[in-house]
């Protein structure tokens, strides 16, 4: 498993833990992955206006972001409206869309 890299020394401790125990063959592959998921930092929430704003540096219209994003078109209008809020895959692909760019995800 690769290393991951912790601000916070607990969980850097507890990874390098998990990693020992792995090598030691006490946890399988396949758990240490489940606990390496869960060590990953939350992903920063997005503002309606910070969703509008990414938009519009894409140059896409809401319909078109929507089909990016493997979403209705009206989940776009609610997201920039502020009526929802989104959420796990979407929060994803939005986040890396804002730090890598469209390319990434076409």
């Amino acid at each position: 498993m690769a290393a991951l890299k912790f601000k916070n020394r607990l969980m850097s401790e507890m990874y390098e833990t998990a990693s020992g125990l792995l090598e030691a063959g006490v946890i399988s592959k396949r758990r240490m992955g489940e606990f390496a998921a869960l060590c990953l930092p939350a992903l920063p929430v997005m503002t309606p206006a910070q969703i509008r704003a990414l938009r519009k540096r894409c140059r896409l219209s809401q319909a078109v972001f929507a089909v990016v994003l493997n979403t209705s078109l009206s989940t776009v209008q609610k997201w920039e409206t502020g009526a929802k809020r989104p959420g796990g895959p979407s929060l994803k692909l939005l986040n890396l869309i804002e730090r890598k760019g469209l390319d990434v995800v076409l």
